[in-house]
């Protein structure tokens, strides 16, 4: 994170607290801020909350570019949920308009896991995440956090085509950084599932007063 970041995320932080949170006239620094994030790979969830909130309130205002910067660096940080936080901020008229539908369609394709199709949806849609540094990789990380839960061998050109076509050097650089290794076969080892389950006790204590209003209705 540049000096420059750093100190636009502190006056951010400032402007965001008490009533000023609702001031429109902070639009105009808070866009900046996304757009700062969209250019050096950062991300800051709140800020870009409080974006589309002001938006909400004052839809004179709403930038539709911005709101498609704020939807694709959500869908940066998945498996967390910050996409549906900010897609609930919209209205069903703005999920409509383009490009935001090609955001929620991409979002949606990521949900079922369809990385392949994932993939050769962005190939025609270029401009659409280009202003948004390392999107591509983020989305390969969360590629990987999904392999990393669901295998425990997959095949190499799988992987690869999971990633999106990537060529053998960059697949070494993934499966590396994950603390994969390569087996006979053309496999590749991610890990024992059955190590990663872990049993736990559950229990609920249910006292007769919670359920009695249960009991009374079936006599």
């Amino acid at each position: 994170m540049t000096e420059m970041t750093e100190t636009m995320k502190q006056r951010v932080a400032t402007m965001l607290k008490g009533i000023e949170r609702y001031n429109p006239d902070n639009l105009p620094t808070l866009e900046r801020y996304v757009e700062m994030q969209s250019k050096e790979n950062t991300y800051d969830l709140e800020p870009n909350l409080a974006v589309l909130k002001l938006y909400q309130f004052n839809p004179q205002y709403f930038n539709i570019q911005i709101t498609c910067q704020i939807l694709l660096k959500a869908l940066t940080n998945l498996p967390h949920t910050d996409f549906i936080l900010c897609k609930c901020l919209l209205t069903e008229k703005q999920l409509g308009e383009d490009p935001i539908n090609q955001v929620i369609y991409l979002a949606d394709i990521l949900e079922q896991c369809d990385f392949q199709l994932f993939w050769a949806r962005i190939r025609t849609i270029p401009e659409l995440t280009q202003k948004i540094s390392g999107f591509l990789d983020s989305i390969r990380k969360f590629v990987c956090h999904v392999v990393g839960i669901t295998f425990q061998t997959i095949e190499k050109n799988h992987l690869s085509q999971l990633l999106g076509d990537i060529d053998d050097k960059t697949l070494q650089i993934w499966v590396k950084k994950y603390g994969w290794r390569a087996e006979q076969d053309n496999l590749i080892f991610v890990g024992n599932q059955d190590e990663n389950i872990k049993t736990k006790n559950i229990s609920e204590k249910i006292d007769f007063d919670s359920v009695g209003h249960i009991m009374a209705s079936c006599i």
